[in-house]
């Protein structure tokens, strides 16, 4: 997945605004750039609870208070208790103090499963040592070592893991482990996805108890014949090389197939289901004992098939369908959902989020694949599911009917009816429900309103308010900050596009022009602009320094429905760019933007639109600031590529219309890009194939290398200040900071 950088955000309060020029005190203003980027963790506050686990089936929930202690608290009586104090252990065997990375309950909420000593490998891979806690016995002993994942049967009698490409269970009552398979080698691996499955279909535990705990079932992945990617930090005399498999367009992908494993008898069976040209993204467990639905994708991404298999046999039948003329998705990175299907316990239904109307809606069906109804319908879209109950017959989902601006937590009735919205505070809401269907934590901000907690029944009613943030406000009762503002405009081809500002600290817009930094990213699904509070350290310097800060939501960004989207299928790079210049030229026509001194930056994606944007649009930005850009598509991964762009070579000419480098020669004005040599996501070949277009055309550049940063390009916060530092110096050079006089 081409991600967004991890630029450091501010959130702080609109009441305090960054000037007072009636006389009243004047707000301290930051001194340095450094200043602004250490200042974060006080202006971006507490999110509320950490680690939140809803446990006794949804009538508490467990949170980390502190460094290391867990408590409870009960919705229903404001109760808390502490579960585990990590200060009074130490690592079993050892005199040093217990530590953990994450933790997990059992599903009877009777033992803790600790992830220790993580090993990062890549993104979110890593091997680990895992302990089991005891809250009957208080004891803690370890079950797991050098796993990659591990998880705790449903029913707390064992913990199966993947440990070296092969999978594993511990047996509590026999203190017993057993091997389940043995056949894993280098790039053959059972239970574990390699680079690209993980990247681009957004899991990282590639094996699933079953609910009864009979069954395991797995992903085998076969990366043998994937082409390797090395990679150094040019560190030493001699050059030392890591290595993965990573299949670019067109090339070999890896190979999958679906097994269960009878946990009882170590029993293996493989799933008849051919993988074709094409990929099983998801996996899930009905209620139907045995019973596992699978999903299977074609290559090109535009044909999903549904299969029930048995567990026990084999055997398997297609029993659903769905096909697009551009791509079908499984799931949403950018929203943080997994899934989109939904197979709940205690009724043969399962519930499938599809655009199929022209908008993300939610649909019922029974086990034979036959549609029973549509759950919601109109203009606007799901984006979460959260919880199903077929007890009660509802279904709680958060959407946009507000606005695409917003998300907001709504509730329906199986069959469609009695749609009601149950938070009502105008922004952006991320709902974390209880699986009794009872409660909820709702985490919410608006432009007016930095980030508020709040525990809440179904009803919506008000239990206790977990996190104000008053210490926000208090902070910037002393400091300046520039609050961001939604503003919408229409484009030349009638195309409605919302836009964030964030307008200079001392606006005069009677008397200066401003000059523009418009920050982007613009990919697929992606969405830039909402309705919250959550701004970055580096938009408040800049908005001190005098700039005018610009965020668009521009079409291919998820929220706005599936036209809005899609209509970048096969054309990546075309819409995107319009709609910045679009902005661009809207921006012009304020009277306090000076339309001669604008500049584009963006990271990964970003990168990919600012270098784009700047190149086949000469002339409407002075500068771009690029970070680790995709520059050709065919230099990117298989899976995230061509479900976007299609295939070759059938497509080469469209890939060929979206690459970068081709447009070179056009390049008027100053360019500024970074890169790092140890990016496994996004290859510094793509770069450097930008640079040497760019040299052939007898265009200058500048160029700046962070060997050991990976995708991120800065690698520690001395770096991340570097990087910010050599991007705000630039565009003081290149496009001056100074505010023009309109009497000049």
């Amino acid at each position: 997945m081409i991600r967004k950088s991890r630029i450091v955000w501010l959130i702080c309060s609109t009441l305090c605004i960054a000037h007072l020029s009636n006389g009243q005190q004047t707000k301290q203003r930051y001194a340095t750039l450094q200043q602004a980027i250490v200042a974060t963790p006080q202006l971006n506050g507490s999110q509320g609870p950490r680690s939140v686990n809803w446990i006794d089936g949804g009538s508490k929930f467990s949170f980390i208070d502190g460094q290391s202690v867990i408590k409870t608290l009960s919705p229903k009586d404001q109760k808390e208790e502490i579960v585990f104090d990590g200060s009074q252990f130490k690592f079993p065997g050892t005199e040093k103090s217990f530590a953990y990375e994450s933790f997990q309950w059992s599903k009877d909420s009777k033992n803790i499963l600790f992830q220790t000593n993580f090993r990062h490998i890549y993104r979110h891979s890593g091997v680990s040592d895992y302990y089991v806690y005891s809250v009957a016995s208080k004891s803690l002993k370890i079950v797991a070592k050098d796993a990659q994942t591990a998880e705790l049967s449903p029913d707390g009698q064992k913990i199966g893991y993947e440990r070296g490409g092969n999978l594993f269970v511990f047996d509590f009552p026999t203190q017993k482990e057993t091997q389940l398979t043995n056949d894993a080698k280098p790039a053959f691996l059972n239970g574990r996805f390699g680079w690209v499955y993980e990247e681009e279909f957004g899991l990282a535990k590639a094996w699933e108890w079953s609910p009864d705990s009979k069954f395991i079932a797995f992903w085998q992945s076969d990366e043998r014949q994937v082409p390797m990617y090395k990679l150094t930090d040019y560190k030493g005399l001699d050059e030392k090389y890591d290595s993965l498999p990573y299949p670019r367009v067109g090339d070999t992908n890896p190979t999958v197939r679906i097994g269960v494993i009878d946990v009882a008898n170590v029993a293996k069976q493989w799933m008849n289901v051919e993988l074709g040209d094409g990929y099983i993204p998801r996996i899930y467990w009905t209620s139907q004992e045995g019973q596992l639905a699978l999903v299977h994708l074609n290559r090109k991404q535009n044909h999903l098939r549904l299969f029930m298999t048995n567990a026990r046999t084999g055997e398997a039948r297609q029993i659903f369908e769905e096909k697009s003329n551009t791509w079908i998705d499984v799931f949403d990175f950018f929203a943080g959902i997994n899934h989109l299907l939904y197979f709940p316990a205690g009724i043969q239904e399962f519930y499938w989020v599809s655009e199929r109307d022209g908008y993300s809606h939610l649909y019922r069906y029974d086990y034979t694949g036959k549609l029973l109804n549509a759950v919601t319908s109109g203009k606007w879209e799901v984006t979460y599911v959260h919880h199903i109950d077929p007890k009660t017959k509802k279904v709680y989902f958060t959407s946009t009917e507000a606005s695409p601006l917003e998300r907001q937590l709504c509730v329906a009735d199986l069959d469609g009816k009695n749609k009601r919205r149950i938070t009502t505070v105008p922004g952006r809401h991320t709902v974390n429900f209880s699986p009794n269907g009872q409660y909820f934590i709702d985490r919410y901000s608006n432009v007016q309103t930095p980030t508020q907690v709040e525990l809440r029944d179904t009803n919506g009613k008000l239990l206790k308010a977990l996190e104000t943030n008053k210490r926000v406000s208090d902070y910037v009762a002393g400091h300046t900050y520039a609050p961001k503002e939604l503003v919408s405009f229409t484009t030349s081809d009638g195309q409605k596009i919302d836009i964030s500002i964030i307008k200079p600290l001392d606006f005069d817009p009677a008397t200066k022009k401003y000059p523009v930094v418009m920050d982007v990213y613009g990919g697929p699904g992606s969405q830039s602009v909402y309705n919250d509070f959550a701004t970055t350290g580096w938009h408040q310097w800049l908005a001190q320094a005098g700039y005018v800060v610009v965020s668009v939501n521009n079409r291919g960004s998820g929220g706005y429905g599936r036209d809005f989207e899609k209509i970048v299928y096969e054309k990546l790079g075309k819409y995107e760019s319009q709609d910045f210049v679009e902005a661009a030229t809207y921006l012009t026509k304020q009277p306090w933007v000076d339309g001669s001194r604008m500049a584009i930056r963006g990271h990964s994606y970003g990168g990919y639109m600012s270098s784009y944007t700047m190149l086949t649009h000469p002339g409407v930005f002075k500068v771009s600031l690029v970070g680790a850009p995709v520059t050709d598509w065919r230099l990117y991964d298989t899976i995230y590529t061509e479900r976007y762009m299609g295939l070759l070579p059938e497509n080469e000419e469209k890939y060929k219309a979206s690459a970068v480098s081709p447009y070179a020669k056009n390049l008027a004005g100053k360019m500024f890009i970074a890169h790092s040599t140890m990016d496994e996501n996004v290859h510094v070949r793509n770069t450097f194939q930008l640079m040497n277009a760019l040299e052939d055309a007898g265009k200058d550049a500048d160029l700046r290398i962070y060997p050991p940063g990976a995708h991120g390009v800065a690698y520690s916060a001395t770096t991340q200040l570097l990087l910010f530092q050599q991007y705000t110096a630039y565009l003081e050079t290149n496009l001056k900071k100074t505010p023009v006089n309109q009497a000049e």
